[in-house]
């Protein structure tokens, strides 16, 4: 192998003389020189570059890739609400059904269906005759029992003054019988009369509570009968209004826990909201009526009942609702829910940065405040969550933080700078002198 210097083979490439002295012995004409000369001449030339290149001080090195850059934010640990929202549904006060008491054919049906009625306000009419006729026959019965009261009286008077000088002890006695059985004779009739007026009143049927009226199961000349099983009618008590809410027992177990623990401070007034089928929050706040003594066996919720004010009879039994149940304040962290991930398993996750790398975090969470997770475990006070740009981020990856803050509607917006003048096109502020 013939190994010539570079400086030796560049010289002789650039002037190749008649006859060149190789290394080792021999000779190269200066034909055969400058065609060997030409074939060496690109790569000395590219293990020269490459030589400089490696060379310290002849080129600068390349800076480092920056990591991608991401928008965060600082958490803080807060005074958060504890809201639940639960599900229910609204049911009459008072719900009455009407039905007649005694028989006969409807003459009259008084009312307006629909319309806002008064208790004792006058329903259904039936045909008194045959009741006025009782209530005479009973007047009657009673006249003549009183007549006979006077006649036992003397009648027990005498025997008792002629005992033993005309009238033995059993005449007495028969005389008290009769006097007795007179004045029995005139409570029954008494009674009679009672239940003849009673009956007669009862032809005229009238709102048992105030509420609001059906429309009338049947028509004037209808015959109906005393207690029957189909209704005249319906009255519904609409204001206030009640709603029975359904919480799980389990989550029930989790607060009291809270409570007696002191991490959540219950307030004193419990405060309740509905939310109707439309999304609008009903404006009357609830009172607690009765808290609940039993798990459903097929649910395993208990259920709760709250009494609300709906002058405007907004809310009608039988209407699905939706309860936000205001209990007290926990110490927590939200979470920007846009910043979170549920994953197939349900964990709720989250990136936070730390130094310079993107970290995955897995949360607990106790419900929500508004468009936020109220975080309890997973994060930490002070840590930098991400909020944008949280796609294709992997465990470690590297990361430029950029401060962002997120505004009442959940958009994601530059932080601005502190000392920035807003009111220049954000130009920096003057300094200010001493």
């Amino acid at each position: 192998m013939i190994i010539l210097p570079v400086a030796q083979i560049l010289h002789t490439v650039q002037y190749c003389p008649n006859e060149v002295n190789m290394p080792g012995g021999g000779a190269m004409s200066e034909r055969r020189c400058r065609a060997w000369g030409s074939g060496w001449r690109g790569t000395l030339l590219a293990l020269a570059l490459a030589a400089g290149s490696a060379a310290p001080g002849l080129a600068q090195t390349a800076p480092a890739a920056a990591g991608k850059q991401v928008g965060v934010m600082t958490l803080a640990m807060q005074d958060v609400q504890q809201v639940y929202t639960v599900p229910g549904r609204a049911v009459a006060q008072d719900q009455v059904t009407v039905r007649p008491r005694v028989g006969g054919v409807i003459t009259a049906i008084p009312y307006s269906p629909g319309r806002p009625i008064a208790k004792g306000a006058e329903l259904f009419r039936i045909d008194p005759t045959t009741y006025e006729a009782a209530v005479q026959e009973a007047e009657a019965n009673l006249a003549s029992a009183r007549a006979a009261v006077p006649q036992a009286q003397a009648a027990y008077g005498r025997a008792e003054k002629l005992l033993n000088s005309g009238s033995t002890q059993a005449d007495l006695e028969q005389a008290r019988a009769t006097l007795e059985q007179a004045e029995a004779s005139v409570l029954a009739a008494q009674a009679a009369l009672t239940q003849a007026q009673a009956e007669l009143g009862w032809t005229t049927i009238t709102a048992p509570i105030d509420g609001v009226t059906s429309v009338a199961g049947v028509s004037v000349g209808d015959l109906v009968t005393a207690g029957q099983s189909d209704a005249l009618a319906t009255i519904t008590r609409l204001d206030p209004i009640e709603v029975d809410m359904y919480e799980p027992a389990a989550r029930l177990q989790r607060i009291r826990d809270d409570a007696e623990s002191g991490r959540l401070k219950v307030s004193e007034n419990i405060r309740v909201e509905l939310t109707l089928d439309n999304g609008a929050t009903y404006s009357a706040n609830g009172t607690l009526v009765a808290p609940g003594t039993s798990v459903s066996t097929t649910t395993g919720s208990i259920g709760f009942r709250f009494r609300f004010e709906n002058p405007e009879r907004r809310i009608l039994p039988g209407m699905f609702v939706r309860g936000r149940i205001e209990l007290g304040t926990i110490r927590a962290i939200l979470v920007p829910q846009l910043a979170a991930t549920r994953g197939r398993d349900g964990k709720l996750s989250v990136w936070v940065a730390r130094d310079g790398k993107a970290v995955k975090r897995v949360l607990t969470e106790d419900g929500t405040s508004g468009n936020s997770w109220v975080a309890t475990e997973g994060v930490a006070e002070g840590d930098l969550l991400i909020v944008n740009g949280t796609t294709g981020l992997a465990e470690g990856a590297a990361v430029t933080t950029v401060p962002v803050e997120i505004d009442a509607n959940g958009v994601v917006t530059d932080q601005t700078p502190a000392g920035t003048d807003t009111t220049t096109g954000g130009g920096a502020a003057a300094p200010t002198s001493e």
